[in-house]
């Protein structure tokens, strides 16, 4: 059962997608900062200082507090300043992902069309082995 599992782990599609997440990660990291340190204080400059992480609606009569952490503390609050800050989150990462796609489904149709035509030789072993396969296989089959 051990050797199955080391197999298993160990095969190309298992360690391609822990890379994948775990590059993922990390390109949430940097898409967070890039939009919490970057691009929000440029919006919050334009709209005149304005700090979107800290727009909330008290949903209690206990909330006095100006500040989200510290009204979090209070009692209920509708945090939709911290909602569109992640939601600007993901359309980053979702745009960029597009654009990755995109750019490695060009790179692939460009490989496609530059990939040589098959020659008639090809054609005719491709066309050979198609006609053999049903032979073989009736010849492999117990009867």
């Amino acid at each position: 059962m051990l050797e199955e599992f080391k197999k298993f782990a160990l095969r190309g599609n298992v360690v391609d997608l822990a890379i994948g997440v775990i590059i993922g990660a990390a390109f949430g990291s940097i898409v967070s900062s890039l939009v919490g340190d970057v691009i929000m204080p440029v919006i919050g400059a334009m709209t005149g200082g304005l700090d979107f992480s800290n727009y909330f609606l008290a949903l209690s009569s206990n909330v006095t507090a100006t500040t989200l952490a510290e009204a979090k503390k209070q009692g209920a609050v509708l945090a939709y300043g911290s909602f569109l800050t992640v939601s600007l989150n993901f359309l980053i990462i979702a745009f960029v992902l597009f654009m990755v796609i995109r750019t490695l489904s060009r790179l692939i149709r460009k490989e496609a069309e530059k990939a040589p035509p098959v020659s008639k030789q090809e054609l005719l072993l491709a066309e050979i082995r198609d006609l053999l396969k049903p032979r073989d296989a009736d010849r492999s089959t117990p009867g």
